[in-house]
């Protein structure tokens, strides 16, 4: 098994710990009872599932999974999907959280940035 680099350890660390921060939030949401306000429920439960993906690739970039970095690709397109589908609902008048926004804005920043360090990581592995 080839050796993981310090970018991609960092990535591993990021997306498990960002996965587990997820579920918890997003199962304290969906579970737990507490009145979120103006919840977009097909975003939270997107958000919650997500989290199990999130830690699924951060195990696979720990253990230098050739899958993983499909995953994370993945990952930041259906984030990106989910998205575009929010602010499709919010145009048309959906009430919404404006920490949503922000919400999934930085999900999908932290995605793509850990799928482009997972795509680098690969290339380099492979010369």
């Amino acid at each position: 098994m080839p050796t993981r680099t310090r970018s991609l350890t960092v990535a591993a660390i990021i997306a498990i710990a960002f996965g587990l921060l997820t579920l918890v939030s997003g199962g304290r949401a969906l579970f737990g009872g507490a009145d979120m306000g103006a919840v977009v429920p097909f975003v939270l439960w997107f958000n919650f599932l997500a989290g199990f993906a999130y830690v699924a690739a951060g195990l696979g970039f720990w253990f230098r999974t050739d899958w993983a970095t499909v995953l994370s690709i993945a990952i930041a397109l259906a984030t990106a999907v989910v998205f575009a589908a929010f602010l499709w609902n919010v145009s048309k008048g959906v009430a919404f959280e404006a920490r949503t926004v922000g919400a999934m804005g930085l999900r999908l920043v932290v995605w793509v940035i850990i799928s482009i360090v997972a795509i680098a990581t690969g290339k380099a592995r492979q010369r």
